[in-house]
């Protein structure tokens, strides 16, 4: 069963784009990554929105501790307003199902 995150990265006033150009960068070597299904990246005022979804919880921890991630942090950790906020969700399907979960 696949797994769900969801992560928020939050960048400094005036730090946007030196951190949009680091995970835009990373991303491509993301989706290489054995386990990687979904590595989506979004943007709003406050900052960026990762919705990922991986094959499996080892994917993920690997991921996790990778050269991909490790990195993509340790370039960007200066520029941030606060820890990245990541969450595991699992979807709740209501009505259709090709709409109702990713």
């Amino acid at each position: 069963m696949s797994l769900m995150i969801v992560a928020t990265i939050t960048p400094k006033p005036g730090r946007a784009d030196a951190v949009r150009g680091v995970l835009t960068a990373a991303i491509p070597k993301v989706h290489e990554e054995d386990g990687c299904e979904l590595y989506a990246l979004h943007e709003d005022k406050t900052g960026f929105v990762f919705v990922e979804r991986w094959a499996s919880r080892e994917a993920m921890a690997t991921h996790g501790q990778g050269p991909n991630f490790t990195d993509m942090l340790a370039a960007i950790s200066d520029d941030l307003a606060e820890p990245p906020g990541v969450r595991v969700v699992t979807p709740v399907p209501v009505g259709d199902p090709t709409k109702g979960a990713l």
